[in-house]
C-alpha cells in the first residue's frame, strides 16, 4: 500500500486506548447530562477522540478500535434494549457500533493510502454519509444518539436551521481542522475560519427568515394533551372531562399512541359531538382479520372520523402494524397539521414529507412504556426540539408516560409532563407559522452518502489490486 507519510508514526496501543477513553467519556457526558444543556458541547471531545483514533497502522485495527468505541458508547446509553430484547440487545448494540468501526476503517484506509491532508477533506463527508445511512436508509435504521441530538437541549445553537446532519458535518469539520492544523496550510485554516463565520451569519439570517414566516394575523392555537398508558376504555371520557374542565377554550385534545386497542368507540365520538371538540387519539385500524395499521384518528366536532394517518415506520421486531401506504396532512380549521406517530418523528424522511405538504404543526401521539426507564424517555425527548428547530414548526407530542412535550417553532420546550406522570394533563397555546421549510442538510447528507460509497469502493478496489500485484510464493 502506498503510504504518503511514512515518517509519521501511527498511534501505538497506549495512545489509542487513551483516545478511546476520551471519546467514550465525552460521549456519555454529552448525552447523560440532559439537565445541563451546555454539556452537549462535550460531543466535540467525542468527535476529536474518534478522529485521532483513526490514525492506526492498518485498517483492521482501526475498525476494531472504532467498533469497541461505538459499543462502549451505545450499550450503556441504550441499556433499556436489554429490558426489551434480552440477550438479543447485544447484537443490536454491535450493529450500531459497526458504523463507528466502518468510519474509522474508511478514514484509516484513506490516511494510509492518500495521506493526512487529502483525508482531512474527506472526514466530515464520510462521517455524515455513514450517519445518514445508518439513521435513515436501511432496515435497522436508528437515528438516536447522533451528534446533532447532543445539541438538542442547547437552544442557542443557530446551526439548527441547517439540520441535525449538518451539525454533525460541521462538528467533524471543526475537529478535523484542529487535529490536522500542523499539516494544513495557514491560509487554508484562515479560509475555513472565514467560511465558518459566513455560515454562522447565514444561520442567523435563515433563522430571521424562519421567524418571519411565523407572522400570521390569527390567534395561537390551544391544544391539550392527556398522558395515559393503556387506559381502560371507560376511563378515557372521564379523563377528557377533567382535561376540558381545566382548559375550557381548547378546541383540540390529544391522546397517545395505542390509547385504544382498536378503532374509535362510540363513547369518544359522542364526547366530541357533545362538547364540540376535536380529538386526536391513537388506536388500530384493522386490515383483514390479522393485520392492522397503527393509526392516529382525528374525531371531529360532529362525532365522525375526519382524518386518520397510519404509522410510516413500525418499530422493527415489534408487533406494530403495517407501514402506512401514504402520508397526508390534515387540513384543519387552523391550518395544515401533520401527524406522525411515535418512532416516525425520529426519521427525517418521514417528517420531511409532511413539511413538503405544508404542515404548520406536527402532532405526535407516542408510546413510551414506563417499564423502559427514565433514560429511554429522556433520549426520546431529544428528538422533538431538534425537529421543531430544523423545520421552524411547533410540535405537540403526547406520550403514554413521561415525557410529553409542547415545543415552539424555535425548538423551545413550552410545556412538558413528568416521568411517569400517569394521568397528567398539559396544555399550550402555539403560534402556527405560515409554513415550515426543509433544512439544507437534506440535500447535503444524501450527497455525502454517495461520496462515501465511492471512496469505499475505490479503497476496496485498490486493496484488491494490491493483493493481486503481490508475488505469489
Amino acid at each position: 500500500m502506498n503510504i504518503q507519510n511514512p515518517s509519521a508514526e501511527p498511534l501505538g496501543w497506549k495512545k489509542s486506548f487513551l483516545w478511546l477513553a476520551l471519546a467514550v467519556a465525552c460521549f456519555h457526558a454529552a448525552y447523560t447530562s440532559i439537565k445541563l444543556p451546555a454539556a452537549g458541547l462535550l460531543i466535540f471531545g467525542y468527535a476529536y477522540g474518534l478522529v485521532k483514533l483513526t490514525d492506526q497502522p492498518n485498517v483492521r485495527r482501526a475498525f476494531y478500535f472504532g467498533l469497541v468505541t461505538g459499543f462502549l458508547c451505545y450499550a450503556p446509553q441504550l441499556f433499556f434494549f436489554w429490558r426489551i430484547f434480552n440477550a438479543a440487545a447485544i447484537v443490536l448494540w454491535l450493529v450500531l457500533a459497526f458504523w463507528i468501526g466502518l468510519f474509522a476503517a474508511i478514514v484509516c484506509g484513506s490516511r494510509r493510502r492518500w495521506g493526512k491532508v487529502k483525508t482531512a477533506w474527506l472526514i466530515p463527508v464520510v462521517w455524515t454519509g455513514i450517519e445518514y445511512f445508518r439513521s435513515e436508509l436501511y432496515y435497522l435504521k436508528f437515528s438516536w444518539l447522533n451528534v446533532g441530538y447532543a445539541f438538542s437541549n442547547l437552544r442557542s445553537n443557530p446551526f439548527d436551521v441547517f439540520g441535525m446532519y449538518a451539525v454533525g458535518f460541521l462538528t467533524f469539520a471543526i475537529v478535523t481542522v484542529i487535529s490536522f492544523k500542523q499539516l494544513i496550510k495557514p491560509n487554508l485554516i484562515l479560509r475555513f475560519v472565514i467560511l465558518l463565520v459566513l455560515l454562522t451569519l447565514l444561520a442567523f439570517f435563515l433563522e430571521f427568515v424562519s421567524a418571519a414566516r411565523c407572522e400570521r394575523p390569527v390567534p395561537p392555537l390551544s391544544i391539550v394533551g392527556v398522558q395515559m398508558e393503556f387506559p381502560p376504555e371507560h376511563v378515557i371520557p372521564k379523563m377528557l372531562d377533567q382535561a376540558l374542565a381545566k382548559n375550557t377554550n381548547a378546541p383540540i385534545f390529544v391522546l397517545s399512541e395505542y390509547t385504544l386497542d382498536g378503532s374509535v368507540p362510540d363513547a369518544l365520538k359522542n364526547w366530541c359531538r357533545e362538547h364540540s371538540r376535536f380529538l386526536v387519539v391513537g388506536g388500530k385500524d384493522p386490515l383483514g382479520t390479522t393485520n392492522y395499521y397503527d393509526t392516529a384518528f382525528v374525531v371531529g366536532t360532529n362525532g365522525e372520523i375526519v382524518f386518520k394517518q397510519a404509522k410510516s415506520v413500525p418499530i422493527q421486531f415489534f408487533h406494530d402494524g403495517l407501514p402506512a401506504p401514504k402520508q397526508e396532512v390534515w387540513n384543519s380549521p387552523w391550518g395544515k397539521i401533520g401527524i406522525c406517530i411515535c418512532y416516525d418523528l425520529s426519521y427525517t424522511r418521514v417528517t420531511d414529507e409532511l413539511v413538503r405538504q405544508g404542515a404548520q404543526l406536527l402532532i405526535v401521539p407516542t408510546m413510551d412504556v414506563e417499564d423502559w426507564g427514565r433514560h429511554q424517555h429522556e433520549l426520546h425527548s431529544r428528538v422533538a426540539p431538534e425537529r421543531a428547530a430544523e423545520y421552524g414548526v411547533p410540535i405537540f407530542r403526547v406520550a403514554s408516560s413521561g415525557i410529553s412535550q409542547a415545543i415552539s417553532r424555535g425548538g423551545y420546550t413550552r410545556a412538558q409532563t413528568s416521568m411517569p406522570g400517569n394521568g397528567e394533563v398539559f396544555s399550550v397555546r402555539l403560534q402556527l407559522p405560515m409554513s415550515g421549510a426543509l433544512p439544507l442538510d437534506r440535500y447535503l447528507a444524501p450527497l455525502c452518502v454517495g461520496a462515501t460509497g465511492i471512496v469505499t469502493a475505490i479503497l476496496l478496489f485498490l486493496a484488491w489490486k494490491d493483493k493481486r500485484a503481490r508475488p505469489k510464493n
